[in-house]
Parts: structure tokens; C-alpha cells; sequence
């Protein structure tokens, strides 16, 4: 326990301040930092179930350090319901990629059955999720993006209808259709990937939002058309294609306005 405090705590001391709105891509790196900030309270209010969400997004996309830290979470009651089996769980995953403390950990649960966590489920190493999987990894991650599930919902519904190797004929790749100069300008390595794709598309999302105030009708436009489209027709541009992509989406998602629905965790900002 004490080894596991003093990691943390140096970790602690070597991040620099993050500005939630800063220049800089989210990779599962810094999903990490952002957790040990909100679960010990460094620079933000301390929050054990936002903690809880951005280590289990870091471990999604890989960062294997995650693993320990949510058994962490789990085996003192961090934002989840106390749970050896799970907590176990993690501490096994963690030991197998040569965590010596989670090793350690692993002798306090020696008559505990692992078991896998029903709230941090893999969408990354699901290359065929379904739409309940997808749908519930939206709900999980939007809200750090400071975006509206049912937007987010609303526009892979237009995009691909929930089909992760939907594939356009302008190279638009996977359920938020990410043209390749976006998934570089956003940071996705893989736009196959459901997960990074999901991130990708999120984030372009939550850029548009802050872009244009707010305003769905010209989110989406931009989203479909490019926000140089938009700004050139001061509004929505007279494509067919764009203005049938408009009037899809904002039938399911009626807001005019898209509400702050609080902090933004997760920003990541194009070059």
C-alpha cells in the first residue's frame, strides 16, 4: 500500500497543471492524468466517479497502468461499490503486463475469484460492438466532452447507423465517417477503430460546438459540409445532401441550442 501511495504521489508532483481547454491531443497518457487529478483532487474538485470514468477510457485505449489504478478504485470504494472480484480482476490484468505492486496486491485476494467489470466493458479490443455496446460507451464518454449523448447518438445514427466498417466514397471510415485529414487533425491513429473513432468524432463535435456557439443547425451542417462551407454561406450551405443531413438529425435531436451541460473534461484541439 505504501509503494502504490508513493507512485501516486510522485506522479502527482511530476504532472504540470492541466487547463482542461489547453492545446493538446487526448491520448490514453493524459486520459491517466486527468484521473489522478479528480480522484486526489489536484487542480480540480476531487471526483472519484469522473476519476473512475477517465481511468476506464485511458485502460480502454490501452494505457496499462489504468489497470492498477481501477483496481484501486474498487478495493477502496473510489467512486464504485467495494468489489474484490472485481478489484481482483484488475490487479490480474495489471500483473500480467509485469505490474510488481498489483502482483503484490493479487496476495490479499488469493481466495477471491476475478471477475470482469460489468461498468468498464472493452469497446477497443471489440472490433464488431454492438449497438447496445456502442450506445453505452456514448453515454459514458460524451459528458467529458461536454456533449449531449443523445447529439452524439443522434449523428452515428446519420453517419454510419451504427456500422463500424461503413466506408463513403469520399474515404469516410467508421461510425462517426472520419475523413483522414480529420482523424490526423483530431489525433486518431485508427479510424477503424470503434473506440478512437468514437473519440475522433466526439471531439470534432465539441470543437464545432464551441465554434459556432452552440448552434445545432450549423454544428451539423459543419460536421457534414466542413466549417469553411458554413462560414462561406454564413449559414447553412445550399447543398441538398447537407440540408437532408440537417433535417435527419435534428428530427431525433430537437434542441436549437446545445446546453452547457457543465466542466469539459476532454478537449482535444486541431492543429
Amino acid at each position: 500500500m505504501y509503494a502504490s501511495n508513493l507512485r501516486n504521489l510522485l506522479l502527482l508532483f511530476m504532472l504540470l497543471p492541466l487547463t482542461l481547454l489547453a492545446e493538446q491531443r487526448i491520448d490514453k497518457v493524459h486520459l491517466r492524468n486527468l484521473a489522478i487529478q479528480y480522484e486526489h483532487g489536484r487542480g480540480v474538485n476531487q471526483d472519484y466517479q469522473k476519476a473512475f470514468r477517465l481511468y476506464c477510457m485511458a485502460a480502454d485505449l490501452g494505457n496499462q497502468d489504468a489497470y492498477y489504478d481501477l483496481g484501486w478504485m474498487y478495493f477502496n470504494k473510489r467512486g464504485v461499490a467495494q468489489d474484490p472480484a472485481v478489484a481482483a480482476g484488475w490487479f490480474s490484468r495489471a500483473a500480467e503486463v509485469g505490474d510488481p505492486i498489483a502482483e503484490r496486491m493479487l496476495n490479499i485476494f488469493a481466495d477471491v475469484t476475478p471477475k470482469n467489470d460489468p461498468n468498464c466493458s472493452s469497446l477497443s479490443d471489440n472490433r464488431q460492438p454492438n449497438r447496445q455496446q456502442i450506445e453505452a460507451w456514448v453515454k459514458l464518454w460524451a459528458p467529458e466532452y461536454g456533449l449531449e449523448p443523445g447529439l452524439v447518438l443522434a449523428v452515428i445514427a446519420a453517419e454510419s447507423d451504427f456500422n463500424v466498417k461503413a466506408h463513403s466514397h469520399k474515404d469516410a471510415r467508421g461510425l462517426m465517417q472520419l475523413i483522414p485529414a480529420t482523424a490526423r487533425r483530431f489525433g486518431v491513429n485508427d479510424s477503424w477503430n470503434p473506440a478512437e473513432n468514437m473519440h475522433g468524432g466526439m471531439a470534432y463535435l465539441q470543437w464545432l460546438v464551441q465554434r459556432f456557439e452552440g448552434e445545432v443547425s450549423l454544428v451539423l451542417a459543419a460536421y457534414n459540409a466542413g466549417e469553411g462551407a458554413v462560414e462561406s454561406y454564413s449559414g447553412i450551405p445550399p447543398y441538398r445532401e447537407t440540408q437532408n443531413y440537417v433535417k435527419r438529425i435534428t428530427r431525433e435531436y430537437s434542441k436549437r441550442i446545445h446546453p452547457n451541460i457543465g466542466e469539459i473534461t476532454l478537449s482535444m484541439i486541431s492543429n
